[in-house]
């Protein structure tokens, strides 16, 4: 029997990944580099170690980088905060759950990030708890995240499943030991899902496969 679920939240919960992905884009043009969203997947959604070895390949210094990326960082915050970006079908469905099932976000996003996406979302009433990327050592594909959530949750491996909709993600569940259904977006349709439990076309599917 099902007694929690823990969400990923971009790309599940608010159609964000593509704001990160034109941050990032816009960023590496400035320094020469044309990030397409081939490069942006591998590095990001598949090996989640970002795509800075592209500007050390080009000479700039550690501490150049470290300007860059808080440029990414504040050129993202500014796209996040120009709109609602929940994705359609969701709160419904949170909302057919909620008190049902333990219910956690876990997410590689920074928490300033996160809070931004969440300030009018509405969704966080619907959730026990949420991780963010400061809240354990090692990120996505590594299984932390989600051991983490299976701790603070009480249950059991087999008692919870995670909901998830890119590569490094499904790794990070497949390491822990707990099920995974993946919702595929734009970015990540392409990806290697194997291992998953369920592979879904919409977040509206995931209760039917957990009731």
């Amino acid at each position: 029997m099902i007694k929690a679920l823990f969400w990923d939240n971009d790309g599940v919960l608010v159609d964000t990944e593509k704001l990160y992905y034109k941050a990032n884009k816009e960023t590496f043009a400035k320094i020469g580099i044309d990030l397409t969203k081939e490069v942006y997947v591998e590095y990001f959604l598949r090996r989640s170690n970002g795509t800075w070895h592209l500007a050390e390949a080009k000479g700039f210094s550690a501490e150049e980088i470290s300007k860059f990326r808080n440029e990414r960082d504040e050129l993202y915050s500014g796209l996040l905060m120009k709109g609602k970006n929940v994705i359609d079908g969701v709160e419904e469905t949170l909302k057919s759950l909620y008190g049902k099932y333990k219910m956690g976000i876990v997410t590689s996003s920074k928490k300033d990030h996160f809070e931004i996406i969440h300030k009018n979302s509405g969704l966080l009433k619907y959730f026990d708890f949420i991780l963010t990327g400061e809240d354990y050592e090692n990120a996505k594909p590594a299984p932390d995240p989600y051991l983490k959530a299976l701790e603070i949750s009480g249950c059991k491996k087999d008692e919870c499943v995670i909901v998830e909709d890119s590569e490094r993600g499904l790794r990070a569940a497949l390491a822990a030991g707990i099920k995974c259904f993946v919702i595929p977006t734009g970015l990540t349709i392409h990806s290697n899902f194997t291992g998953a439990e369920k592979i879904l076309s919409d977040i509206r599917e995931v209760p039917q496969y957990i009731i």
